[in-house]
Parts: C-alpha cells; sequence; structure tokens
C-alpha cells in the first residue's frame, strides 16, 4: 500500500516532464518565428527608407523640370497673364 502513493507520485511527475518539455519544444518554436518576424519587419523598414529617399529625389527632380518648364513658356510668352 505505501508502494502505491510514491507511482502515483512517479506518474505524475513523468506526465509534468512530458508537458514540460512539450512546452520547451513550442517555445523554442515561437521564439525562431520572432525571429523571423523581426527579421522581415527590418527588412520592410529597410526597403521603406530605401523608397523614401529615391522618392524625394524624384520630386526634387520633378520640381526642377518643372522651374525649366516654365521658364521656357515665359520666354516663349505662352504663359496667360
Amino acid at each position: 500500500m505505501a508502494e502505491e502513493p510514491q507511482s502515483l507520485i512517479l506518474e505524475y511527475l513523468r506526465r509534468f516532464d512530458g508537458r514540460l518539455e512539450r512546452m520547451e519544444k513550442e517555445l523554442q518554436d515561437i521564439k525562431f518565428r520572432i525571429g523571423a518576424t523581426e527579421s522581415s519587419v527590418a527588412s520592410i523598414h529597410t526597403s521603406i527608407a530605401h523608397l523614401q529617399t529615391v522618392l524625394a529625389h524624384h520630386s526634387l527632380r520633378f520640381d526642377r523640370v518643372d522651374e525649366r518648364l516654365e521658364r521656357i513658356e515665359r520666354r516663349l510668352d505662352l504663359v496667360e497673364a
């Protein structure tokens, strides 16, 4: 009879150990996925920053082209007063 409580405790400890092992594996998977997500977000941020730089450059060029076009129109008297 004294053997029974001890084996019951051991059974519960084994179950607990199995659950803990599964949780550790799931946690490792979650950590891996979070790392991959962080890398993807960093890549997206880099792409957005690059795109903003390119757009700013193009915007400046369009402004210069617009100024030149206005100057040409004034020289040719194409602008309405």
